[in-house]
């Protein structure tokens, strides 16, 4: 069995709830996002998070604004639309209960 196959898969099974959360409090350029999670040690690529983003966006959970740079391209900021705000409400409710539920099979 491959522990690195396993720890990504289990990195990949809780990225939408921590993009999500990384946007419950303020807009974001992807870069911030993937700078996010890598503080946190979720080592998340580019390649990875823009599928993600566009997917997110058309389940009505975020939505974007275009602003001028003024070293390149317009870039896209990113937030939670109010449905975004409610499914990750419900996810931090799921991801109590599956935390705590864990805990107990482990300890």
């Amino acid at each position: 069995m491959d522990l690195e196959n396993t720890k990504a898969q289990m990195r990949k099974g809780i990225l939408e709830y921590c993009i999500l959360a990384v946007l419950s409090n303020q807009e974001a350029y992807p870069t911030d996002i993937i700078n996010k999670l890598k503080e946190a040690k979720l080592i998340v690529v580019e390649g990875t998070l823009y599928p993600l983003l566009t997917r997110l966006k058309n389940d009505g959970l975020l939505t974007y604004r275009w602003e001028e740079s003024t070293s390149g391209p317009p870039r896209k900021y990113y937030r939670l639309t109010d449905e975004g705000q409610n499914f990750l409400a419900e996810l931090h409710n799921t991801w109590k209960d599956l935390a705590e539920a864990v805990n107990k099979t482990i300890s």
